[in-house]
């Protein structure tokens, strides 16, 4: 009897495995490392160049010298590979949007990124985790990686949500109930009535920050994969959906979630909104997002930013880039760029942020004397209208 993970990475938990990797992501900031590596041994050629999916999103359009030509160098690797998935600028996106996006995501396959939050695809019934520059450069030289197989947490959230609950909630209570080091190395396998019922680009969300409670990768089953009846978990989670409240994770950690009614209570007045990110840059989210600002004036610097090209053209066509822009918010092309405090919308010392994004560290927007909250699109557009954090169901 075996979990979803194990399955696919054919072997039991605390086991070494060596795997053959069915895909790798790689972007402008961890790859031009590895491709280093690989030119000081001599290696020339990567294992596979239609296994391999390009794209430059960190610091898209190049913001300075230095990512210009960290751009330059993974455009010149690109084409030189022959990589045939390389979504170039124009047609680019926010790495962990753009590859389920494309159909790159399949059930049963393993997945590696040279980036903490390719745990995102486990949403679609694989094993997929980060990994660092040095592993990028092994797998693009050999196809393989070896993997310390996780023991499972399983969270069965059941019963149903209550109304303005998101995906992004769900997942900010678990962290909040487990804290930031509560999976450390496991597989966060999430089920129950509640995730069954969710979009994919919902259940992409709720594995995007399984990092954040220091989980190996996040997974949830599909009718072709899925975990035997009896299988060994390290601990099984249950969790009653009608408990769950719309959250704000309050600065320096996504753990230190709080529910919007008492965050209202603490007035919180914010200089930057933020809508955006591979946590919550999707169609879906650009829609939730819209439906409160529609029609509104924002009461503060509010960027949003479509997490790819095809994301930002549904916008387009269905009008709602420009409600964005009437109600006085800033639209920029697909980037990270505000998430990691690239550039886009980097905090000043004494700014405050509410952002959909993933994590709220000291520094993580900017100054390292600067304070980000996370929360859904929802909160995050209401809160840009009230110029502070607000419940959006009102």
């Amino acid at each position: 009897m075996l979990t979803i993970t194990e399955k696919i990475l054919g072997g039991m938990a605390g086991e070494l495995v060596d795997r053959e990797i069915d895909l790798m992501m790689c972007h402008e900031v961890t790859t031009p490392p590895a491709i280093k590596m690989l030119k000081e041994k001599g290696i020339t050629k990567v294992w596979n160049p239609d296994k391999i999916v390009v794209t430059p999103d960190h610091f898209v359009p190049n913001k300075d010298i230095k990512s210009a030509e960290l751009a330059k160098e993974l455009n010149d690797w690109a084409i030189e590979q022959g990589i045939k998935h390389y979504y170039k600028l124009g047609c680019h996106g926010v790495c962990h949007a753009i590859l389920p996006e494309q159909g790159h995501v399949k059930p049963g396959m393993v997945i590696v990124g040279a980036d903490s939050h390719t745990c995102t695809y486990g949403a679609l019934g694989c094993f997929s985790t980060g990994i660092g520059s040095t592993d990028c450069a092994f797998v693009l030289a050999t196809g393989k990686l070896w993997f310390k197989v996780p023991e499972t947490i399983r969270f069965n959230i059941n019963g149903k949500l209550k109304p303005g609950v998101t995906a992004k909630d769900v997942i900010l209570y678990i962290i909040k109930m487990i804290g930031v080091d509560g999976a450390q190395y496991k597989a966060m396998e999430f089920g129950g009535d509640v995730i069954k019922n969710m979009t994919d680009e919902e259940k992409l969300t709720i594995c995007n920050m399984a990092i954040e409670a220091g989980g190996k990768n996040g997974i949830i089953e599909t009718p072709e994969y899925f975990s035997d009846p009896g299988c060994n978990y390290e601990k099984v989670i249950e969790i009653a959906g009608e408990e769950i409240e719309p959250l704000v994770a309050y600065p320096h950690l996504p753990s230190n979630g709080k529910d919007i009614k008492d965050a209202e209570k603490d007035n919180i007045i914010i200089d930057q909104a933020f809508i955006g990110s591979c946590t919550n840059g999707r169609f879906s989210d650009m829609q939730a997002a819209h439906e409160i600002l529609k029609g509104k004036k924002v009461a503060c610097r509010t960027i949003i930013i479509p997490a790819t090209t095809e994301v930002y053209k549904k916008c387009l066509q269905a009008g709602i880039i420009a409600d964005f822009i009437d109600a006085g918010c800033v639209v920029s092309t697909p980037t990270c760029g505000p998430c990691l405090g690239g550039h886009m919308g980097v905090l000043a010392k004494g700014e405050k942020c509410i952002s959909t994004t993933n994590r709220n560290f000291v520094g993580r927007m900017g100054s390292p004397e600067s304070e980000v909250y996370l929360a859904s699109p929802q909160i995050v557009a209401a809160s840009a209208i009230a110029g502070k954090i607000v419940d959006h169901r009102k």
